[in-house]
């Protein structure tokens, strides 16, 4: 052993080794579906850095041109960077898409585990309201958002959050009411545990795997969602970079620019393909159980 090491305290490296053997032992699913998602992240936080054009810089002498060393991904219809602007929209997307997922996972999770835990009035008004939300069509609640805000981002932000709350509460009241049975959480009523206790600390923590789970496919829908709105025109405005909006923009030169359309496209899918794997590999076991 090294000095560096022998220097490090025990405990700290007690508390250290075991951290990378659970990153070594997560499924391999979860670890190149986190490896994908985390350099396209990374990409999109150093955008500025990376992108060797502003997003909206145009240049009109050079008008649709294909891939090359100096346009990655191309140019669009105004000489505007390809590559450049998919960066820029990435960063747009990723932070939006997720801030409205897991803004609705600890409302839903919280709302069904009260649900589940105490039952009765709080379970049939908490289910009632979430078969509501359910069985309205989920898109068209956030186009009717939008057309009482106007189009852009806003409809959005309140539009999924208000609907999506819903599936994590059912989720979550799922699990609590098989949960609660189990003998360590009849153990927190005999120890004299509050209710406060043995909800949030120990019951919490073993319903948010498959609510995690869940949340991946809701992440990847959520993006689409977003993308499909810019797409109609619903969504993000021009001139600002957004996935969805740089497709729409070259549906018109599908047949003499396909790079204008495809090549946001592809990496779109790509980040879905990433954090569909994550989600396998959770649902095979990636996040453990909580005890007592």
């Amino acid at each position: 052993m090294s000095s560096a090491v022998a220097d490090v305290p025990r405990g700290r490296r007690s508390r250290a080794l075991p951290s990378w053997r659970r990153v070594r032992r997560l499924p391999l699913s979860v670890r190149i579906g986190g490896a994908i998602v985390g350099v396209m992240a990374l990409a999109a936080l150093f955008a500025p850095i990376l992108a060797p054009y502003g997003p909206n810089q145009l240049d009109f002498g050079a008008v649709l041109s294909s891939p090359s060393p100096q346009h990655l991904m191309g140019t669009d219809d105004t000489g505007r960077d390809v590559f450049s602007r998919t960066l820029y929209a990435l960063r747009y997307d990723l932070v939006v898409v997720l801030f409205v997922t897991y803004v609705s996972l600890p409302i839903g999770v919280l709302t069904g585990a009260l649900a589940g835990y105490f039952g009765g009035v709080v379970d049939a008004v908490v289910s009632r309201l979430g078969d509501v939300m359910i069985a309205f069509p989920f898109i068209i609640l956030v186009i009717a958002i939008i057309a009482i805000v106007g189009p852009g981002i806003t409809g959005f932000l309140i539009g999924v959050p208000l609907a999506s709350w819903a599936i994590y509460a059912r989720i979550a009241r799922t699990e609590m009411l098989v949960l609660r049975e189990q003998p360590f959480m009849l153990a927190t009523t005999a120890l004299g545990y509050t209710k406060r206790r043995a909800i949030l600390r120990h019951a919490i923590p073993n319903l948010l795997r498959p609510c995690f789970v869940f949340s991946t496919v809701d992440l990847v829908g959520n993006t689409l969602l977003l993308a499909g709105l810019s797409y109609l025109g619903l969504g993000v405005q021009p001139p600002t970079p957004e996935l969805g909006a740089i497709i729409a923009s070259g549906q018109a030169y599908l047949l003499t620019a396909w790079w204008v359309s495809t090549l946001p496209g592809l990496v779109q899918v790509l980040f879905g393909v990433g954090v569909g794997l994550i989600g396998e590999g959770l649902s095979d076991g990636g996040l453990g159980r909580e005890t007592l």
